[in-house]
This record gives C-alpha cells, sequence and structure tokens, in this order.
C-alpha cells in the first residue's frame, strides 16, 4: 500500500477516535453517568422524561397507523436473526480458535441500554430493544467476517464499493501480486492480536 494513503488511513483512525471519545465524554457529562451496566441520570433530568412519556392508549391513537400494520413484518425478522446470531456464533467458537484469530466480543455491538430511558413506554423499549440487538447483530456480523476475509482474502476490489468495513481499506491493492503470500501471511499473523482497541 502507498505510504501516504497509509498515513492518511492512521490519521483518519486516530481522529475518527478521539472524535468518538469527545463526543462521549460531552454526553455523558450534559446528560448521564454510567455505572457498569446501569445509567444514571440527574434527578431533574429523570422527572423531565417522566413528564415526555406517553401512555399506551395514547401513543396507540397518536401512532401511524402503517406502523401497526407492518408490525408482524418486521418482527418475523426475528427469527432469521436468531438463526443467524446462533450460526455466526457456532462458527466464530470453532473455526477462530483453529486460524488462530481473536475472538470477536458481542457485548462489544450488542448493547442494551435504551430501556433505561424514562421517556419511553413499554412498546417503544420493546421496538428499541428489537433495534438494538438487530443492529448489534448485523455489526457483530460484520466484523466477523471481516476477520475472516483478512484471513483468507485481504485483496481489494477493482471496483468501488460502497459500505465496506473498516478493515478493508488496508487490504492489498488489487493485482498487487508481488510477495502476495508474505504479507497474506503478515495479516493472518495480526489477527491473533487483534483486540477491543481494534474494533
Amino acid at each position: 500500500m502507498n505510504e501516504k494513503i497509509n498515513n492518511l488511513l492512521t490519521q483518519m483512525h486516530a481522529l475518527d477516535e478521539e472524535l468518538r471519545t469527545a463526543l462521549h465524554e460531552q454526553e455523558t457529562r450534559v446528560l448521564y453517568e454510567i455505572r457498569g451496566k446501569h445509567i444514571e441520570f440527574e434527578q431533574t433530568i429523570k422527572q423531565a422524561h417522566r413528564k415526555l412519556k406517553l401512555g399506551f392508549f395514547r401513543w396507540l391513537v397518536t401512532n401511524r397507523p402503517q406502523n401497526l400494520i407492518t408490525g408482524p413484518i418486521i418482527y418475523s425478522m426475528a427469527i432469521p436473526l436468531l438463526m443467524m446470531d446462533l450460526l455466526i456464533s457456532f462458527y466464530q467458537a470453532t473455526c477462530f480458535p483453529i486460524y488462530k484469530i481473536a475472538r470477536v466480543h458481542r457485548a462489544d455491538f450488542i448493547l442494551f441500554d435504551r430501556s433505561q430511558l424514562h421517556y419511553l413506554n413499554f412498546i417503544e423499549k420493546f421496538h428499541c430493544f428489537y433495534c438494538e440487538y438487530a443492529n448489534g447483530l448485523i455489526a457483530y456480523i460484520q466484523e466477523i467476517i471481516a476477520r475472516t476475509e483478512q484471513y483468507f482474502c485481504p485483496i481489494k476490489h477493482a471496483r468501488k464499493i460502497l459500505g465496506s468495513h473498516k478493515r478493508y481499506a488496508y487490504f492489498l491493492d488489487y493485482g498487487e501480486a508481488e510477495s502476495y503470500e508474505t504479507k497474506l501471511e503478515a495479516f493472518r499473523t495480526s489477527l491473533a492480536k487483534t483486540d477491543k482497541t481494534d474494533d
């Protein structure tokens, strides 16, 4: 990979981490404090949240009808999501130790904390739970597959693709054949050291 591009990617990664940390610190200072798995709001904010909460019947009347009608379709996706979760977790548990790839931790991707928001009623909290699980699961799966791709074929495509995972930027350029096997082994070796700081 071109050294200039490599330096730019390194700078982008560092700035992304710095921005994420600064935004999180700002949110935490302003609204809440994290204590283990519990999120603690100031009492005044907690009371304000409770006043904004819509009761079930009021929520039902003000909710868009199309949301209620399509609900069964949305929630039927829970079955394939659970199957994917089971299968990808089984794949990782059996194959990653053989390949010597560091394990992806589900808890780094699948977080359930919106249920602690007092301005959401129990239906809204259920919706949030579903979205937290579904989106977290997709991110978890993407990281497992990204590490697999890095192990077997860390090569960029000839055409530009949208929505690539963060590891893709560091892959070998399309057609970069020189010392391919040596570089592939370096990619594989680096996966053993992958940990939370890389995620």
